[in-house]
């Protein structure tokens, strides 16, 4: 018998660029440069969040793995047709204008989500649908470095707080909770905003989205497992809570209490991921699947594209990206008119019964950036007292509105906590208004506190009509003013007497409120 012996075919090599596919591949880079540079505030608050918070520490991570994602897809990127995509400019132009309105609104996430979504519209309109579609994935997982998710953390707070609650009870332990306050017989409690397990459920997230991706082919697969990801680091972070407070109890508060609570957290996280990878191993697919562009140009490289077709997307795609930021500067340009700081914010003295006197330094305050104007007092009818808060921005801009968030504690008084948040409706003279209610407490004293606000002569609690409300205003020209009214009282267990004490001084002093508003704006 004879063998007959064949050469094993050669490993059939990478498809080396060729000029022609560099130069849509540099047009690209150029326009992501433009565009970078271009939106740099808005990139550079990106990077200040990564650095500054713990929770988004993982976004100088994503860009890179990005890359990675698209470097490994090479041989099959190379074999793709490169043709530019002229109608990605509407998507391009309209992802500007909603990065405009979000930056006239200051709304950072939304700036932020608008600029990366850019990204992904450029590479389609420089070298084509197949090509974007190709790395989809890493285009989307980019979309993950955006700092998002701080929304998620009073709803996350109060899933551990009844989680916690509940598995104590079942077990038999006594506990009493108010708002995020457990009380046991050992000891006390709070489930504080590092306990919500935002940062879990990111990392969670971040991770499984990836893994999914890496060791699943099918979309069912990894849509589950990225459920998995999402839901069991909620889970994980309840019973890690209940954990703690366990040690806690049976150790009398000597153990889980300080240093160590952070560590056991970040351990028990540790292993319930490395659970789940471990899991999600035993169903990870064999083979890789056929690559979608293996059929295009099997032989060998994909035909060339014409340079100029190329550089024309790519100067087209840079003019629609430059207009938005040249278009905000001349919208958000500084004011001219100073004469609001000669007006002082004042109002009557309140009718009888009620008498007005200064505010305490122990007393809740409403805190706001920058230097508005700023009426506050105590009204005290001889039975209840009740603080009334009035703030007044002639002008709002960036860091210096409403709903700018002030992060510095303050210097006197105690730090007030907010315990809890709901919506509740009160009578503003004829009409009836949905406030935001809250709780806020510092050791045993409890405020009760009604905010709304007012914009364009509008009163609304929702901070996304006071966003679309000032981003008209500032689009059409109009005046930017806005206010906000804050009661609040004092109460040891009932605290609906704070609130009907709440509504009479409302009802009392809405005429000052109004006369005062009016004398400022200049009306």
């Amino acid at each position: 018998m004879t063998a007959v012996l064949s050469p094993a075919p050669a490993p059939q090599a990478e498809p080396a660029a060729s000029p022609a596919q560099a130069w849509p591949h540099g047009c690209l880079l150029l326009a992501l440069a433009a565009l970078l540079a271009a939106y740099w505030p808005t990139v550079a608050a990106m990077i200040n969040l990564w650095w500054h918070s713990q929770t988004f520490a993982h976004g100088f991570v994503v860009p890179p793995v990005c890359l990675w994602l698209i470097w490994r897809q090479r041989a099959e990127l190379a074999r793709l047709p490169l043709r530019p995509a002229p109608a990605m400019l509407l998507p391009l132009a309209l992802l500007g204008l909603l990065w405009l309105l979000a930056t006239v609104a200051n709304v950072p996430v939304l700036q932020q989500y608008s600029l990366v979504a850019m990204v992904a519209a450029l590479v389609a309109l420089i070298l084509g649908w197949r090509y974007a579609y190709a790395i989809s994935f890493a285009l989307a997982y980019l979309l993950l470095a955006v700092p998002f998710g701080e929304v998620f953390i009073s709803p996350l707070i109060e899933f551990t707080a009844s989680f916690t609650v509940g598995a104590l009870q079942l077990v038999g332990i006594p506990v009493f909770r108010d708002h995020s306050f457990l009380s046991l017989p050992s000891g006390n409690w709070s489930v504080e905003e590092a306990c919500s397990g935002l940062r879990y459920l990111i990392a969670s997230v971040a991770l499984g989205t990836l893994y999914a991706y890496l060791t699943y082919h099918g979309r069912w697969r990894r849509a589950a497992f990225i459920v998995v990801a999402l839901l069991l680091p909620i889970l994980a972070n309840g019973l890690r809570a209940f954990l703690i407070v366990l040690i806690g109890h049976y150790s009398n508060m000597t153990l889980a209490v300080g240093i160590d609570h952070l560590i056991y957290g970040w351990v028990f996280f540790g292993v319930v991921a490395s659970a789940m990878f471990w899991v999600g191993a035993r169903w990870r697919d064999a083979s890789p699947p056929t690559p979608r562009a293996a059929t295009a140009n099997p032989p060998g490289q994909a035909p060339a594209t014409r340079p100029s077709a190329c550089l024309a997307a790519a100067l087209a795609g840079v003019l629609c990206v430059a207009l938005w930021p040249l278009l905000a500067q001349l919208i958000l340009r500084p004011p001219t008119d100073q004469r609001y700081a000669v007006t002082p914010l004042t109002l009557a003295p309140p009718p009888a019964p009620w008498r007005a006197s200064a505010m305490q330094a122990g007393d809740w305050r409403a805190r706001h950036a920058g230097q508005p104007q700023r009426w506050s007092a105590n009204y005290s009818d001889g039975v209840q007292q009740v603080s009334l808060q009035l703030t007044w921005y002639r002008h709002q801009a960036k860091g210096e509105e409403l709903l700018t968030q002030v992060w510095t504690a303050p210097a006197d008084g105690p730090a007030w906590k907010e315990t809890a948040e709901t919506s509740r409706q009160i009578h503003l003279g004829q009409q009836v208004l949905r406030v935001r209610q809250t709780t806020v407490q510092a050791g045993e004293s409890k405020v009760l506190v009604w905010r709304w606000y007012r914009q364009a002569q509008r009163d609304t609690a929702s901070p996304l009509l006071l966003k679309l409300l000032l981003a008209r205003s500032k689009l059409l020209g109009g005046a930017d003013n806005g206010a906000e009214i804050a009661l609040a009282a004092r109460y040891d267990e009932q605290a609906e007497q704070a609130a009907l004490a709440m509504q009479a001084l409302l009802s009392a002093m809405q005429p000052a409120i109004e006369q005062g508003f009016a004398h400022v704006a200049g009306r």
